[in-house]
Formats: C-alpha cells, structure tokens, sequence
C-alpha cells in the first residue's frame, strides 16, 4: 500500500521529516545534557553497548548503531583519544579489532543512566504511557527489517 503520492507528498508532511526533526531536536537536547560527561549522544551509544557487551567490535557497532564504518572510525578514535576506550587485534583473526572501556569509559558509561532518562522523559512528558507505548511499538516496527 502506497501512503504518499507525487501529486500530495510536501515536506512538511512526509514521515522522514518528522522523523529527522525529532530526531535532531533529541541529539540537540541530549548533546546538551552529556557535555558534562565531555561525549556526544552518538558516542554515548558507543559506550552504552560496550559497556553492555552488546558489541565489542567497530563492525558490530556499526551494525548496531545503524553508522557506517568510516563514521564509526572516527568517532572511536576520538573516544581513544579521550581515553574512553582502546583497541587491539584479535589473536585468531588480525583483521578483527576489539574494543574495550578503560577505567574512564566504565566511569562515563555508568553515568550515562543518570542523564539520558530526564533528556528522554522531558521530551515525552505531554505522552500518557499508551501514547508512549504506541510510539514505541511503531517506531520498532518502522525500523525492522
């Protein structure tokens, strides 16, 4: 089913607008609230799934986060920079680059969960928890694959 059409699409109305909208005004507020922590909302990401050992690799990552390589590339070497995080070859496959949090990045990734929910309640405070829910369900469904 086609939900747009050449003769009725605007801008202003199309789903990718909304979306990109909202999501620039979250990256804004949570960029604002994470300055603190000296790491961006994107770099936040990074960490909370490192930290979660839910990927551990620039690959997965990447594959995660929905960023390409080379983005991911340069924000880990700003996190190394920073000393977030390092990087070593893996023994068995040397193209293969493992990741992991220093002292400092297990630091930062802890407080993560003190800041982010207040950026993300403050954003949703006019939803009632079923609006919550409902925007929750269709936006995991838009992105699926």
């Amino acid at each position: 089913m086609d939900h747009y059409t050449k003769e009725g699409f605007t801008l202003t109305h199309s789903i990718g607008f909304a979306i990109n909208k909202a999501r620039n005004l979250l990256v804004n507020e949570m960029d604002a609230a994470l300055k603190e922590l000296d790491i961006t909302s994107q770099q936040m990401g990074i960490l909370l799934a490192m930290k979660r050992g839910t990927a551990t690799t620039p690959f997965e990552l990447s594959k995660l986060l929905g960023i390409d390589t080379g983005l991911m590339t340069r924000m880990l070497d700003k996190l190394e920079v920073k000393q977030f995080l390092g990087r070593s070859r893996s023994l068995e496959d040397r193209r293969v680059v493992n990741l992991t949090l220093t002292k400092k990045g297990e630091a930062t990734a802890a407080r993560i969960p003190e800041i982010a929910p207040a950026v993300l309640n403050n954003r949703l405070k006019a939803f009632t928890k079923a609006e919550f829910k409902e925007m929750q369900r269709l936006l995991l469904k838009f992105i699926a694959d």
